[in-house]
């Protein structure tokens, strides 16, 4: 009687859902860089190529290394409740499927309630966001979600528009194919005239670059 076949056994690492940065270590980061690249037989030997493992764990450092700044916010005094638009703010990640730059811009908007934001803050938000490993999908939520949060506005978009490089210098080789992603809060989802005045700001800003 032949044995039964045994499915095999569940891995054992979970995904970690907080996609916060562990603590880093440049030495062993730098060992590893070394043997990857000799093992894709580069020179790492050579007087060339001697300090390349450095350089690209220090590289990877300081695109990795998330910003800390204070979330600073205003009584609305004024009592403005129009929409506030941020646009063309630089995005730099890493695609954390191929560990390759992903670039572009983020438009931030918002309806202000009971309190307001500096400006240089939404720039700020989305550095902290895009200094690590991500995806474009998760970055749009993650900003939208946390000037909600933070914020409480009466409504609050996001539009992330990056190149990817993981897609224009492998695999499919589409270079130039830009990805846009969405996210609507509050009344920028739910009542369509603000959710339409939103969006047309946000396309009027891709169709000009």
């Amino acid at each position: 009687m032949s044995e039964a076949v045994q499915s095999p056994p569940e891995p054992r690492w979970r995904p970690r859902v907080t996609h916060e940065p562990a603590p880093v270590d440049l030495a062993t980061a730098e060992r590893a860089a070394a043997d990857m690249l000799a093992a894709l037989g580069l020179p790492v030997d050579s007087e060339d190529m001697f300090e390349t493992p450095r350089r690209l764990v220090h590289a990877y450092a300081e695109m990795l290394t998330v910003p800390e700044f204070d979330l600073t916010t205003f009584a609305n005094t004024a009592g403005y409740d129009e929409l506030v638009l941020v646009s063309d703010i630089p995005v730099r990640s890493l695609c954390e499927h191929h560990m390759l730059p992903f670039t572009g811009v983020a438009h931030v908007g918002y309806l202000p309630g009971e309190r307001i934001l500096g400006l240089s803050k939404f720039a700020r938000t989305v550095e902290f966001y895009a200094r690590r490993a991500q995806t474009q999908e998760r970055l749009t939520t993650q900003v939208a979600d946390h000037l909600q949060e933070r914020l409480a506005p009466v409504g609050v978009g996001v539009v992330i528009e990056a190149e990817h490089s993981c897609m224009s210098l492998r695999g499919a080789r589409a270079e130039g194919a830009r990805t846009v992603t969405s996210t609507l809060r509050g009344r920028l989802h739910d009542d369509p005239s603000a959710r339409a005045e939103f969006l047309s700001l946000t396309r009027n800003r891709r169709s000009a670059s």
